[in-house]
């Protein structure tokens, strides 16, 4: 079993910057990518970022390009999600979650950490 903790959401100004942490723990062997969700109120989860567990292909939503970077700290089994240039509509609880190798689902999710932007 994997399991995720998040660290680092808060409040913040429009135009502000914040950065994500997701630390993962037991058997990380089994994760193939990690990804960044987001779910803002009223409407569905959706994408944020991914980065492969083994090398450091990224991906990104529209939405967030050139302004969010997704990077990872192997020695720390970390993941992190730095966010620049915040919107208000960046307004969301955000969750890690972990994608596994055997069935390709992102099928362990972190408790979630709240981010709200203020305009």
């Amino acid at each position: 079993q994997v399991q995720l903790v998040e660290f680092g959401g808060g409040l913040v100004q429009a135009g502000g910057s914040l950065k994500l942490s997701c630390a993962a723990s037991g058997r990380t062997v089994s994760i193939i990518r990690m990804g960044w969700f987001r779910q803002a109120p009223g409407k569905e989860r959706e994408f944020v970022a991914g980065i492969a567990w083994s090398d450091y292909t990224v991906n990104y939503a529209n939405s967030v390009k050139g302004r969010f970077t997704i990077s990872r700290d192997n020695a720390k089994n970390t993941v992190y999600l730095q966010m620049n240039s915040l919107k208000p509509e960046d307004t969301a609880v955000y969750y890690c979650a972990a994608r596994n190798r055997f069935n390709g689902d992102y099928d362990t999710w972190g408790q979630g950490t709240r981010v709200t932007v203020s305009s």
